[in-house]
């Protein structure tokens, strides 16, 4: 009988301890003789390494010969081949080899293993727990790395289970020549069971130690879990406004009647940030998009965020304020405003409101979000062409109040340059207008958009989105033209200039219906790490009523090419139509940042 402890952990290490040199080189060290699986053999050949060159005598192929011995023991006791002898050898070819001449012998054997509780043992539930997870099976190969994985799932069973001290002692583990088998004995020091306290915030910045405990999903005297303690990190991380985060067990040696803190440590990020956008299209025009964010103004990791939106066709200055786990965790509370104006060809705006919302996570990519806004808006619609040919309208001033729900989930891998997953977003606004006219109406939308790779590295992508929306309640003219659905452009049909699809006036001026469906689809094919192009078709239709409908559908198609700056691409897409009517443009050019869908 031999016994054999902790040396199984000094078994592996010696057979991962290869140099970078061995592994890229072209000849391997030793060539393996005998009767082995082909498994088995595959894995002696890559323990003993490769060499750069062959033996340049036999004398410097048996030295390499005797230098992979140690190695090919390693291995094979890893695998319970504790009897295996391998012995070195040089071949009597020109230039010479060297030979590892194996015999493996019988594999030894898992009997029952053992567990020994050093110090006070877990509770029986526990202790339980922890050895139904050893899954070291009696009768499977005694392998050493088998041993080291159970004493891991043990102790990480009892981890879970409130026991956050539990460590692992010197094993022993007996291997018998007489009946090849290993017998192994664990010995843990489960520890005592750990009852969480409140929350020590440590930070340099300017978070509110208070918020932060309102953020422990336990309550004071709860049993510790690794999952309550990963999950505060993840609430904080989440926030957005933090370059770090670090959530940890104190040590025992401050824990208070049996209670013990979890300390939180906070590095702020920048308090400002500016980010800059742009896009152009021969129908939009060309316009900048700016923002300026100030992180933790209220030391609860909110963030203030003032954007600017100048455009040919829209002039917009907003403000936000965000604040995270509002209430309850997982819930973001914003409240905006501010002036906008807008100026389309069918109709001119100017005007501005104030929106509440509340964002409330259900999932890691499911959303539900419910607020309300009271805008004033002086709007001219353009609904008739005079004598002369013009179009005309009448200036309305308007209150609207709406009240808006909308569900939203997203399963794509990416927020600007999607591969593989879906997403899909509804939204229903119940509306209240009141002014130069009285009016309440039903306004819903809903978009999916999938994302399929052909091939594992997804440099080829199929992506195809659809887009239904309705009004109900409302008709031609008395929805404000600012209200109602348009199709046409970079982000809809492309092909057709800005809101170019669906009903129009006599001189071409779109009037914007009560109905909306979308299609798109493009195949994306990356040609190197930085550039790519894309095909694509795109089709919609306006429709007078309610209830959408494909008898006046819009097509277009076209070719685009797609620059990755790192964090999105850039891009750049070329479109015609397949069905034009009079006035519209044989060509469309839009160039913007991230995908079209």
């Amino acid at each position: 009988m031999r016994r054999a402890d902790c040396a199984l952990g000094a078994t592996i290490a010696a057979l991962l301890g290869f140099s970078a040199a061995q592994a890229l080189a072209a000849e391997p060290k030793a060539a393996i003789e005998g009767d082995l699986d082909r498994g088995l053999r595959q894995e002696l050949k890559t323990a003993i390494g490769e060499a750069k060159a062959n033996p340049e005598n036999p004398f410097d192929a048996r030295r390499r010969a005797r230098d992979a011995v140690a190695d090919a023991i390693a291995l094979l006791r890893s695998e319970a081949y504790y009897e295996a002898t391998v012995e070195p050898d040089v071949s009597a070819s020109d230039p010479p080899q060297s030979i590892l001449r194996v015999t493996v012998g019988p594999r030894f054997l898992f009997t029952e293993p053992l567990v020994e509780w050093v110090g006070a043992p877990p509770s029986a539930d526990a202790a339980a727990a922890s050895l139904a997870a050893l899954g070291l099976a009696k009768g499977s190969p005694g392998r050493a790395a088998d041993v080291l994985a159970a004493e891991g799932r043990l102790v990480a069973v009892l981890e879970k289970r409130g026991y956050a001290d539990a460590q692992t002692r010197p094993r022993e583990v007996v291997v018998d020549h007489a009946d090849h088998s290993v017998r192994p004995t664990l010995k843990i020091a489960a520890g005592d069971l750990v009852r969480l306290d409140g929350i020590e915030v440590v930070t340099k910045g300017r978070t509110n130690a208070a918020w932060v405990r309102g953020l422990s999903p336990w309550r004071a005297g709860a049993v510790y879990t690794p999952k309550a303690v990963a999950e505060l990190e993840r609430r904080l991380l989440a926030a957005g406004v933090y370059d770090s985060v670090t959530v940890a067990l104190a040590p025992a040696d401050q824990a208070d009647h049996g209670l013990r803190p979890v300390v939180v440590s906070l590095a702020d990020r920048p308090r400002h940030t500016v980010e800059l956008g742009a896009s152009y299209s021969t129908s939009e025009g060309s316009g900048v998009d700016a923002k300026w964010i100030v992180y933790n103004t209220l030391h609860r990791a909110d963030f203030l965020t003032l954007s600017a939106h100048l455009y040919d066709i829209q002039q917009k200055l907003d403000l936000e304020l965000d604040l995270p786990d509002w209430r309850r965790p997982d819930q973001v509370l914003k409240i905006g405003g501010g002036p906008v104006g807008d100026r389309t060809k069918a109709y001119d705006d100017l005007g501005g409101g104030v929106r509440v919302e509340v964002e409330r996570r259900y999932t890691p990519t499911s959303y539900v979000t419910v607020g309300g806004a009271l805008d004033y808006s002086s709007t001219t619609e353009r609904d008739a062409v005079n004598l002369l040919a013009t179009p005309v309208g009448e200036r309305l001033n308007l209150f609207i109040v709406t009240v808006a729900g909308a569900f939203a989930v997203d399963h794509a891998n990416d927020l600007l340059d999607p591969t593989r997953g879906w997403r899909f977003d509804a939204r229903a606004e119940p509306t209240l207008i009141s002014g130069d006219r009285d009016l309440v109406y039903l306004k819903t939308q809903a978009q999916v958009s999938g994302y399929l790779p052909l091939s594992g590295s997804a440099a080829t992508v199929v992506a195809a989105r659809l887009k239904a929306g309705a009004i109900l309640g409302g008709d031609i003219p008395t929805v404000p033209a600012e209200r109602r659905f348009f199709a046409g452009g970079g982000g809809s049909v492309r092909g057709f200039a800005y809101q170019a699809v669906g009903p129009r006036l006599s001189d071409n001026t779109p009037e914007g219906g009560l109905s909306l469906v979308e299609a798109s689809v493009e195949l994306r094919q990356r040609l190197s790490q930085r550039w790519g192009v894309v095909a694509f078709a795109d089709a919609g239709a306006v429709g007078a009523r309610p209830t959408p409908s494909l008898a006046n559908i819009s097509a277009g198609v076209g070719i685009g090419v797609r620059y990755d700056l790192g964090f999105g691409p850039l891009r750049l897409d070329i479109a015609t139509p397949l069905n034009p009517r009079k006035g519209d443009a044989a060509v469309q050019i839009y160039l913007s940042i991230g995908q079209s869908f």
